[in-house]
């Protein structure tokens, strides 16, 4: 019973330090540029970037993510019916396998969208 108690403050623990750990690092690394005399200018992005907004990426990525899985149900299920491969083989195999490459084609795309 004690277990289940401790594992929410653990967590917002981690987050919380990570988070700390990431803006102290900043900070500092920020601070010795200032005293090495570094333009202020580099800790601002400029608007000359053009950057693909994020809920293309999102919605290309999990758009890729859920085709892939579709497909994988699929194979699986001609597997299963047409070689006799064990379902629970089969099934979460190719599931997980199109879903990495749904994910894989959806990276590289995104990088495409950039160019």
């Amino acid at each position: 019973m004690g277990s289940e108690v401790i594992i929410m403050p653990a967590f917002l623990g981690v987050f919380f330090g990570i988070f700390y750990l990431f803006i102290s690092a900043r900070n500092k690394e920020r601070m010795a540029l200032i005293e090495k005399g570094a333009d202020a200018s580099i800790f601002y992005s400029s608007k000359e970037k053009r950057v693909t907004p994020v809920w293309k990426i999102f919605i290309l990525n999990f758009s890729l993510l859920l085709m892939g899985i579709g497909v994988g149900i699929f194979i699986a299920g001609i597997l299963h019916y047409s070689l006799g491969l064990e379902d629970g083989i089969a099934f979460p195999g190719t599931i997980f396998l199109m879903a990495g490459v749904g994910l894989f084609t959806g990276f590289t795309m995104t990088k495409n969208l950039d160019k």
